[in-house]
């Protein structure tokens, strides 16, 4: 086939000095050399395998990210599993302490009069007379404070007054110008109370745990 001819244009320009002004674009190239095939071939390679890297590196950051996320989720859900599993211990060991309190008065209805004279030794030791005010007195609990008294070596008058609206454990020594007050309920509310604070300190910002059933009277709410 004949090649057609083609006019040649002057494309280049130059300036003084035969600087370079402007000049054509180069033309595409169309023959290539074996080496220079292999070049390409392999330049070509290169930018495939970056660019599957660069997807694979990408897919792998959006894997990790999304593990992530769901993890901070799953610890969200288990950071609250595991404050009500909180909630739930304290209340059962709030109720296990109040019934063995409770069976423990009724079984040693005198210990607790008993340790608290004791303790008040030094207190009521030179008071002229010590008056103590209980739901019910008997002989039982005359007889222990008494002993406890002598015991102490306490000298005064001992005054045994019933208070019928106390509760049936508590009871209150007045001597002097001191008082001893023993309230089993009191102390329970304030137990219950410290264990409510404890945990909104924890994880409830100050939510009422009653919602958690908290009580120290055996009963759930």
């Amino acid at each position: 086939m004949t090649q057609q001819p083609r006019k040649f244009g002057f494309d280049m320009e130059f300036g003084d000095a035969g600087v370079v002004i402007s000049a054509p674009p180069p033309r595409p190239k169309r023959f290539f050399t074996p080496e220079e095939v292999e070049a390409i071939r392999e330049q070509a390679y290169r930018e495939g395998e970056a660019s599957a890297v660069a997807r694979a590196e990408e897919a792998h950051a959006h894997a990790l990210a999304t593990v992530a996320e769901q993890a901070r989720s799953g610890l969200s859900v288990l950071a609250q599993v595991a404050q009500a599993h909180k909630a739930g211990c304290a209340e059962l060991a709030l109720v296990a302490a109040r019934r063995v309190a409770d069976a423990a008065l009724d079984r040693f209805p005198t210990a607790a009069l008993e340790a608290a004279l004791e303790a008040l030794a030094q207190e009521v030791e030179s008071a002229p007379r010590l008056v103590v005010r209980m739901a019910r007195i008997d002989e039982r609990v005359q007889a222990a404070v008494e002993d406890v008294a002598q015991a102490i070596g306490f000298a005064g008058q001992i005054v045994f007054k019933a208070e019928p609206g106390a509760a049936g454990a508590a009871f209150v020594f007045e001597w002097g110008d001191g008082r001893a007050i023993f309230d089993p309920e009191g102390a329970a509310q304030r137990v219950e109370a410290a264990v409510r604070a404890a945990l909104a300190a924890e994880g409830l910002h100050g939510d009422d745990l009653s919602v958690h059933g908290l009580s120290v009277h055996g009963e759930p709410r």
